[in-house]
């Protein structure tokens, strides 16, 4: 509740991210020009508001920063920490991500995630899944893209990674839209590892 005006929380956050995919193939398809994810954030919060009753001029700019900020308050999958601190006495782990590296660093700082570099979008100025993303990735750790396993939840990102050369991972997480999720529930490729759950893919990914 904010504003004088009150909304489900679970659509709220629904509606929100439905703005996520548009707002950057704004950039991805040159439209604008590369614009960090929490000022994306930030513009479709504002433009969300409302679509559920509430006036932004009604919500202070702390409040709105604050709000803004909650995506760098996320908690893990109770299976990541242990299985990357697993994985990162062979590997080295860098998230190739759409999240600001301030963003990422947050989540890491929270959730005890290991990253020896953070990249992706601020490091390629340009969002998944344009090849880009991948490739500037790649390049930035001075290896090729064979010698990478791209790990991730969402089919289209290991599609979009694999046509750029790299390994793929994919880990099923079938509740993360909630308990009716439609969309990735099972592996729409052979891709080159499959598992339940972090701590199997680190399983996988040590005895290969």
């Amino acid at each position: 509740r904010t504003g004088g005006g009150a909304a489900d929380a679970h659509a709220f956050a629904d509606a929100w991210r439905r703005r996520y995919v548009p707002s950057m193939r704004e950039v991805i398809d040159g439209r604008r020009p590369f614009t960090r994810l929490d000022i994306l954030h930030r513009e479709n919060l504002l433009a969300v508001l409302p679509e559920f009753g509430i006036d932004p001029q009604s919500v202070s700019a702390g409040a709105l920063d604050a709000l803004n900020l909650a995506w760098h308050r996320l908690d893990t999958w109770p299976d990541v920490a242990p299985a990357l601190a697993r994985l990162h006495e062979r590997f080295v782990l860098a998230p190739l991500s759409n999240g600001s590296i301030r963003l990422l660093v947050d989540l890491a700082r929270r959730n005890a995630m290991p990253w020896d570099a953070i990249l992706g979008a601020e490091i390629a100025r340009t969002y998944k899944p344009a090849p880009e993303a991948y490739l500037r990735s790649v390049e930035a750790l001075d290896l090729r893209p064979q010698q990478v396993c791209m790990v991730a939840a969402h089919n289209a990102d290991l599609a979009a990674a694999r046509r750029c050369g790299l390994r793929t991972a994919l880990v099923l997480r079938p509740t993360e839209h909630g308990p009716r999720q439609t969309g990735d529930l099972v592996a729409s490729a052979d891709w080159d590892f499959v598992a339940p759950d972090l701590g199997r893919l680190a399983e996988l990914l040590l005895a290969d």
